[in-house]
């Protein structure tokens, strides 16, 4: 008996012949500028595998706007907005925020060139001092650690169309929010909402934050080769970031390569690790796309919810 999947399956060849056109509408130069730090993005990879989705992406986007207009019409409301909202979510190391940087790249040199914001979820994190009053440091990136309401209410400020909507900001170098200081989001086409745990469901709660997506995408890999970047990006942090006398990690700057790489491997399997498995990976299932990494980076293979 055939077992039934609610999503389609694509090879990565298969995934690049439904965009036959490869020609791009960005650079290497703008591919350095997106590459994340130890990230293996190229131009082909853009043009076989992100391609495709903006395509796809651009004709739900044009759909929904379709519909939104129908609806106005039958409310006999004019003028009111909604922006779409993708959602991108995977575990550290995956590759989320160059893989954001890009699409936000390419939906914004769609014809017409619609305004696409980048909001992460790492702004929602409850900041340091509140994380230590409730011994929460080594849970940081797990689910209890997000100033919720607030993540909530930003999410229904957008799809509301609020003309200016302002998200806390945190700073990576000090490992923290950093006070007083707002990214402001003014009325966007779509949004790109990236973060570990955008997909969760937590039992009992009335509200979600997937309920205010149009369109989910998880971004898979095996949890070998996500240790593995982690990894190396620890140790590239530790030659570059690291070395900054503000920055939170500073206390590693001078490990040997042996015990930084220990030191690395600790942090992922006593923190990233359990809160991939318990948390970040049952989530897999409820995104409108999967994409699984190969160990290069590169997209394997794509499974589109039907």
């Amino acid at each position: 008996m055939k077992t039934s999947s609610p999503f389609r399956s694509f090879s990565r060849e298969e995934w690049a012949a439904l965009h036959p056109d490869s020609s791009l509408p960005l650079t290497d130069q703008d591919i350095a500028s997106l590459r994340g730090l130890c990230d293996q993005l190229s131009l082909a990879e853009v043009a076989k595998m992100y391609l495709p989705l903006s395509r796809l992406l651009r004709l739900r986007f044009e759909a929904a706007q379709e519909l939104l207009l129908a609806q106005n019409a039958f409310l006999n409301r004019e003028n009111e907005r909604s922006p779409y909202v993708v959602a991108i979510s995977g575990s550290v190391s995956a590759g989320k925020s160059t893989f954001a940087r890009t699409l936000q790249a390419l939906l914004a040199r769609w014809p017409g060139q619609p305004n696409v914001s980048l909001i992460t979820t790492d702004g929602f994190l409850l900041p340091n001092h509140v994380l230590e009053e409730r011994r929460l440091m080594r849970r940081k990136g797990f689910p209890e650690s997000y100033d919720l309401p607030i993540l909530l209410r930003f999410l229904h400020a957008v799809k509301s169309g609020e003309d200016v909507i302002e998200a806390p900001v945190y700073s990576h170098l000090s490992y923290d929010i950093v006070p007083g200081r707002q990214q402001i989001v003014r009325q966007p086409d779509i949004l790109i909402f990236e973060g570990l745990n955008v997909l969760q469901a937590p039992p009992r709660a009335s509200v979600l934050a997937s309920d205010y997506f149009d369109f989910s995408i998880f971004l898979d890999a095996d949890k070998d080769d996500l240790e593995r970047w982690y990894i190396e990006r620890f140790l590239a942090l530790q030659r570059t970031a690291f070395q900054n006398p503000d920055s939170y990690f500073y206390r590693y700057r001078s490990l040997e390569l042996e015990e930084a790489i220990e030191t690395a491997r600790t942090i992922w399997r006593e923190i990233n690790l359990p809160n991939l498995v318990e948390n970040i990976q049952p989530t897999r299932q409820r995104a409108d796309l999967i994409l699984h990494k190969g160990s290069d980076h590169e997209i394997e293979s794509v499974w589109l919810r039907r």
